[in-house]
C-alpha cells in the first residue's frame, strides 16, 4: 500500500512543477502534511518522544521530509517522470544497505544477488524508457542525493516505528521539520501565489496528504514488522508503477519492453522478500509486542 501511494509521487510532481516553483512544491507539501500530523498527534494525545529519539527524528526529517522531496522536485523541473525512475530505481538497494548498517540485519547472500538483479532490471528498463545513458545529466545528481537521503530516512524511520509507532514516527518527523519548511514555503511565495491549474493544485494536494503523510502509515508499518532489508525490496516495483502512471497521466510511451521489464522487477522483488534471514539472526520485535510492552 505504501509503495502504491509513493508510485504516484514522481508523475504528479512532474505535473505540479509545470505551474509551481520547485521550492514551493518541495517545502509546501511538507507544511500541509505537518498540519495534518500536528492535528493527529494532538487529537490522540500522543506522548512526546524521549531523549535521543528527537535526534533520530531529525535524521528522518532530513531524509524524507526535506531531502527527498526538495531534491526530486528540483530534478523533475528538467527531466521526465520516466527518466526520474532511472535513479530512483536504486532506492530499494540503498535502503537495504542502510538497514543492514543501521539495523544490524544479516540477510543471506541470495538476498543480495536477487537485489542486484532486481536493480539491474529496474534500471535497465527505466533507461530504455527514458532514452538510455546518453540522456543522463545534472538532474541525476539531485536524484542520487534524493536516493541517499530517502534510504537513511527509511532505515531510521523503520527502527523508530518499532518504538513510537508507524504513523507517529512520520508525524513527529514532520513536526520537527516544520519550522524550516514553513520558512522555505514563505520564501517561495515572495514572488506571489502560484498561478497553477486545478489539476496542478490537485497534484500538489496529493503530494502533501498522501506522498508526504498517509503513505508512510503503511510504509513504516511494513518496515517496522521487517526485516527492513527484505521488506524494502518491495519498492523495486515502484519505478514500474511510476512509469505506468506517467504513461497514463503524462502520455509518455509504454511498450512491451516496459511490460517485460516490469514483470522481471516484480519477480525479483517478490523473490528477495521471500529470502529469510540467516538462522543465527534474531528477528526484530513485532510492533504489537513493542506496543503491548509500552502500554504495560
Amino acid at each position: 500500500m505504501g509503495v502504491v501511494a509513493f508510485s504516484f509521487t514522481v508523475p504528479l510532481t512532474r505535473v505540479a512543477v509545470e505551474g509551481m516553483s520547485p521550492l514551493f512544491i518541495g517545502a509546501g507539501r511538507a507544511v500541509v502534511a505537518a498540519v495534518l500530523a500536528a492535528l493527529a498527534l494532538a487529537f490522540t494525545r500522543q506522548r512526546l518522544p524521549q531523549g535521543v529519539q528527537w535526534i533520530r527524528l531529525a535524521v528522518v526529517a532530513g531524509g524524507i521530509v526535506a531531502g527527498f522531496p526538495l531534491l526530486t522536485t528540483f530534478a523533475l523541473t528538467s527531466t521526465s517522470a520516466s527518466h526520474g525512475a532511472v535513479v530512483i530505481a536504486l532506492l530499494p538497494a540503498a535502503t537495504a544497505t542502510a538497514a543492514v548498517i543501521r539495523g544490524r540485519e544479516r540477510p543471506r547472500p541470495l538476498f543480495w544477488i536477487l537485489t542486484i538483479v532486481g536493480v539491474i532490471a529496474a534500471v535497465a528498463f527505466a533507461l530504455i524508457q527514458s532514452g538510455g545513458f546518453g540522456s543522463l545529466h545534472w538532474a541525476d545528481l539531485l536524484l542520487l542525493g534524493a536516493v541517499v537521503a530517502a534510504a537513511i530516512g527509511y532505515a531510521e524511520g523503520g527502527l523508530l516505528a518499532r518504538e513510537l509507532g508507524a504513523w507517529q514516527t512520520i508525524s513527529w518527523a514532520l513536526v520537527v521539520a516544520s519550522p524550516l519548511m514553513i520558512v522555505l514555503t514563505v520564501v517561495s511565495l515572495l514572488p506571489g501565489i502560484p498561478s497553477a491549474t486545478p489539476l496542478q493544485w490537485l497534484s500538489f494536494a496529493y503530494l502533501g496528504v498522501v506522498s508526504m503523510f498517509l503513505g508512510f502509515f503503511a510504509w513504516y508499518r511494513g518496515l517496522a514488522i521487517g526485516p527492513m532489508a527484505q521488506v524494502s525490496q518491495i519498492q523495486l516495483v515502484q519505478p514500474v508503477m511510476s512509469i505506468a502512471w506517467a504513461g497514463l497521466l503524462l502520455s509518455e510511451s509504454i511498450t512491451w519492453i516496459t511490460v517485460a521489464g516490469g514483470l522481471a522487477v516484480i519477480f525479483c522483488a517478490g523473490a528477495a522478500v521471500r529470502v529469510r534471514l540467516r538462522k543465527d539472526e534474531p528477528h526484530p520485535p513485532r510492533v504489537a509486542d513493542v506496543e503491548s510492552a509500552r502500554t504495560s
